[in-house]
């Protein structure tokens, strides 16, 4: 059993979560310039041979990885990912960095929300209550009669509609599938899928793009290893906190980097959302205990 170790684990968490908002800011210059499916369908190769690199040194090799007790529930999960990817990419270059991320952080929410008919878990009023104003939150994010309530601000809430569903459907097959086990059909599902549809849209790219490919490819592997490590040392529930300092680092990237201008609404709207998600966090500990 792997020894326990909060602090390690906190600390492998903000890594994560400035790496992955690194490779945010690296996809919107990527499909700026190239096809989406084109830029995730060679990220899905690297995590792929990430996957298949782990499992063959897991007990068992890749026989024990491919036995799966929900076929269905991962094939579902592994596209559903790799759709969400393309909305989130899509909303990255139509509005920026931090819009995207102030509103895609409501997926805490959404999966407390959906947990209930899905999964069959109660929620109680108090969580339901912070549910509430976390879209509250929201809606002050997109300031109705503002500039950012169009028809654009719906691309990240969907993203983060699936993204919900994903984790739920995620929580549904660790019932009988491991944690290993659901990471390698992800990834291979995923590569697949990817694949089957990227290879319609490729396009030639440049020396210096196939650079920042790579370092996208390999910052994939070193966040979710790290990832990987942090919940192996840590509970999820000290974990998840930390992991809304990825719209922190991402605000930083689209400001410095690509000139985005952080809004008061949209931090006031922020606030309100993580707070939401803390509480209804709080909440399912306090159930859980």
């Amino acid at each position: 059993m792997t020894a326990q170790n909060t602090r390690a684990g906190i600390v492998m968490m903000i890594a994560a979560t400035f790496i992955f908002a690194m490779q945010d800011g690296i996809s919107r210059h990527l499909a700026g310039a190239y096809n989406t499916y084109m830029v995730v369908m060679v990220r899905y190769w690297f995590f792929a041979a990430f996957v298949i690199a782990v499992a063959a040194r897991r007990p068992g090799g890749l026989r024990a990885m491919a036995r799966v007790a929900h076929p269905g529930w991962q094939a579902l999960r592994a596209v559903l990912l790799v759709v969400e990817i393309y909305v989130m990419i899509a909303a990255f270059i139509r509005l920026g960095l931090i819009d995207t991320h102030a509103v895609f952080i409501s997926y805490p929410l959404l999966i407390a929300a959906l947990s209930g008919p899905i999964l069959g878990e109660k929620v109680g009023w108090r969580r339901w209550a912070a549910i509430g104003a976390g879209f509250l939150g929201i809606l002050v994010v997109l300031e109705p009669g503002g500039g950012m309530f169009t028809p654009a601000a719906l691309i990240p809430l969907a993203a983060a509609s699936m993204f919900a569903v994903y984790s739920l459907a995620t929580r549904y097959v660790s019932r009988r599938d491991s944690g290993e086990v659901s990471f390698f059909w992800t990834g291979v599902l995923g590569a697949a899928f990817a694949t089957a549809v990227g290879l319609w849209f490729w396009q030639p790219m440049s020396a210096g793009d196939w650079g920042w490919m790579a370092l996208l490819c390999v910052t994939a592997v070193v966040a979710h290893g790290l990832l990987i490590r942090a919940y192996e040392v840590a509970e999820a529930s000290a974990l998840q906190p930390f992991a809304y300092l990825q719209l922190v680092w991402g605000a930083g990237i689209g400001m410095s980097v690509f000139g985005d201008v952080l809004r008061p609404n949209v931090a006031l709207g922020a606030a309100i959302v993580v707070g939401a998600g803390l509480f209804t966090l709080w909440r399912a500990r306090r159930a859980g205990a």
